[in-house]
């Protein structure tokens, strides 16, 4: 189970267009975008770490998703 709430998610769906949306299809769009932030938190990390950094910045996200 996602960790993301879902009524953000349902309002990023109905921001697209969807007039209703179902609460299979929230479930499964957030677990998706956790998915998707867990690779980037990981791949942010590692360059975190290849700086000698514990602290990750908003320029390690942008460039780990670059690197994604």
């Amino acid at each position: 189970m996602s960790e993301i709430p879902k009524a953000p998610v349902a309002r990023i769906i109905k921001e697209s267009g969807a007039e209703r949306v179902s609460e299979d299809a929230k479930a499964e769009l957030a677990a998706y975008l956790e998915d998707v932030a867990r690779n980037v938190a990981k791949e942010a990390n590692a360059v975190a770490k290849i700086a000698k950094r514990k602290t990750v910045k908003a320029e390690d996200i942008k460039l780990a998703i670059k690197n994604l």
